[in-house]
């Protein structure tokens, strides 16, 4: 039997897999619910993230497990507009004349910006097209540095900085050019006449989630079970200690797949990483109208919230009983920070004095209810040298042969933390298992010749 520590989607990803070759499987998940940051909200109609969700274009292994399982018709692709507010005023930025219309930046400043989203290099006057090809090529090159080298100060100073801000906050002069090259190929397309096109599921996120445990069969899944020992013998794993409210329990295992957090690993390992990572406090508000007319807001000017992600400029509100949905976001560093230490009334508060500072139309008695969601650890800080900080796959060498790794210091979440590398992380592990055990069937099938001895 294979133990999964982690109910996530890399933890049922990594199930799905293993169980299609054969393989025995449990799932053990500390909360009640499965499906990790794809928790969800009830509302009038279809229910909605806890933390928002959509897809690119360029996150292919998700839309082909939602063929498999069935749910291909349900994934919708819909244009995801967005906005840069800045002196407060909301420039969309979708189409091309809108870019062109954005005031904060010239005409050669939005030249060379565009240039660098679509991964032409010209500096020197001579366009080249690989110059970008290689992400470890970036990897110690500082942001700042890069934009500067390959864009103008202005369109650090009044495009990237502020955004670098929202996101990284303190942290944003660690942050790597090879992330930002990352993130604009993990975009993925876009329509010219419309703006970005996005996906999302018919329904809600959760469906995937209901549809892979299915697959993996309840059965199979222990909820409110806590990991609290893995035991090796000499080099090879042996078993797992779980512990739940029914008391606690030894499992033999063949292997086991740590499909959580670092801290997650290190408890149970002592294998450490290095890899920093920051925590979001998200308020999803239900209203009874619009606030503004795009899906996703970047915020140049002074405010509590790094993003709003009006969710039902995306998804019509129909599917949500009439409720418009909106998230107000906020990325946070250290725990020491102002908004983390709030309580949920008083962050929700802190966001409504947001709102009504960027809208002054806007009327708090629209509001129909609101809840905060918060977690420490929703992605890593993607610093210089973060590549040599990532977990490898299978921890043969460094912990002990039949562990693997396929949490969000894995690989598979670089340049942007996703349920698709989530996905990509779990069939990495599973396929490197299944791979092992047929390379050990190999060798016990006796050579022809041998007379069978």
């Amino acid at each position: 039997m294979i133990g999964i520590v982690g109910g996530g989607i890399a933890g049922l990803a990594a199930a799905y897999r293993l169980q299609q070759h054969g393989h025995e499987v449990r799932i053990f998940e500390t909360s009640e619910d499965v499906g990790g940051l794809a928790a969800t909200y009830e509302t009038a109609g279809d229910r909605i993230e806890k933390f928002y969700h959509h897809l690119s274009k360029s996150e292919e292994t998700i839309v082909e497990l939602a063929e498999e399982l069935g749910l291909g018709k349900g994934l919708e692709w819909r244009v995801g507009k967005n906005a840069y507010y800045v002196d407060g005023v909301a420039h969309a930025m979708n189409t091309p004349w809108e870019i062109l219309a954005y005031p904060h930046l010239s005409l050669y400043d939005t030249f060379r910006l565009g240039m660098l989203t679509l991964d032409v290099d010209v500096r020197g006057g001579v366009p080249k097209f690989d110059s970008y090809e290689d992400l470890r090529n970036f990897e110690d090159v500082p942001i700042k540095q890069f934009v500067l080298e390959h864009t103008t100060r202005n369109v650090y100073e009044n495009f990237f900085e502020p955004l670098l801000e929202a996101k990284f906050g303190s942290r944003k002069d660690d942050v790597s050019a090879a992330w930002l090259l990352g993130r604009v190929k993990f975009r993925g397309e876009r329509d010219l006449l419309r703006g970005e096109i996005l996906g999302y599921f018919d329904g809600g996120f959760h469906r995937l989630i209901d549809a892979l445990v299915a697959a993996v069969g309840r059965e199979n899944i222990e909820t409110g079970t806590r990991v609290t020992d893995l035991e090796t013998t000499g080099s090879e794993v042996e078993s797992l200690t779980v512990a739940a409210d029914s008391g606690t329990e030894t499992h033999a295992v063949d292997g086991t797949v740590i499909a959580a957090m670092p801290n997650v690993l290190e408890d149970l390992t002592g294998y450490t990483c290095e890899v920093d990572f920051q925590g979001t406090v998200c308020s999803v508000m239900s209203l009874s109208e619009s606030v503004m007319d795009t899906y996703w807001l970047n915020i140049a000017d002074e405010a509590p919230f790094g993003a709003l992600i009006e969710h039902t400029n995306f998804v019509p509100e129909t599917h949500y009983g009439g409720e418009h949905l909106l998230y107000a976001v906020s990325y946070v560093q250290d725990s020491a920070e102002d908004i983390w230490r709030m309580s949920d009334e008083a962050v929700e508060a802190t966001w409504l004095s947001g709102i009504e500072d960027l809208f002054s139309d806007f009327d708090r008695s629209s509001v129909n209810w609101m809840k905060t969601a918060r977690n420490p650890r929703t992605a890593p800080v993607y610093e210089r040298g973060y590549l040599d900080m990532v977990i490898p796959y299978d921890l043969a060498e460094d912990v002990a042969d039949g562990v693997y790794y396929a949490g969000m210091a894995s690989r598979a979440q670089y340049p942007e933390r996703s349920l698709n590398g989530g996905i990509r992380a779990g069939f990495a592990c599973a396929d490197r298992i299944v791979e092992k055990g047929e390379s050990e069937q190999r060798r016990a099938v006796p050579a022809v010749g041998d007379g069978g001895r």
